[in-house]
């Protein structure tokens, strides 16, 4: 009886597993992909490979402190797109952002931080940094700038800037 238990239980779970892999392998459309590139308002649009590098990429780097938009230590500032727009400098595209991650400043950009924020300054202090690739760090910046068009107001725990 217990074996038939077993076998019933792991043909769900490997059925979940064989569902959700599939539902994730759907394509994003190249419209919800696109994101902003810069300060002049470029667009780009997101490969599917770096989708997935960047959603990899920040839940082993950066969720431990910002898991699903949230600051953890500083729930004022999140990472929703209104409160990156208000960062000094902007903080609201790839390229603000992949520069952020290797001279991270205060939020209103007075003061590096390097030294308490994980960046390409401190892989001394922050290992996990060690060996992000300038296509790690884009496909990253990428993922921050998507979620909120997947997730919604479920980003950033739903607040808005500070």
């Amino acid at each position: 009886m217990l074996k038939r238990y077993f076998i019933a239980l792991t043909a769900v779970f490997f059925s979940f597993q064989l569902f959700v892999s599939s539902a994730l392998a759907v394509e994003l459309s190249p419209e919800l992909r696109t994101v902003t590139l810069n300060d002049k308002g470029d667009t780009v649009v997101l490969s599917l490979k770096q989708v997935q590098q960047g959603k990899r990429q920040f839940n082993s780097t950066c969720a431990q402190c910002h898991n699903a938009g949230v600051t953890k230590t500083d729930p004022n500032v999140n990472l929703s797109p209104e409160t990156l727009a208000l960062a000094n400098p902007p903080r609201n595209n790839v390229e603000s952002l992949v520069d952020y991650m290797k001279n991270p400043t205060t939020y209103d950009g007075f003061d590096e931080i390097a030294e308490l924020h994980p960046s390409m300054k401190s892989t001394d202090i922050f290992p996990e940094m060690r060996n992000l690739s300038e296509d790690d760090l884009y496909a990253i910046a990428g993922h921050i700038l998507l979620q909120p068009k997947i997730l919604g107001k479920q980003w950033a725990g739903g607040k808005g800037a500070r």
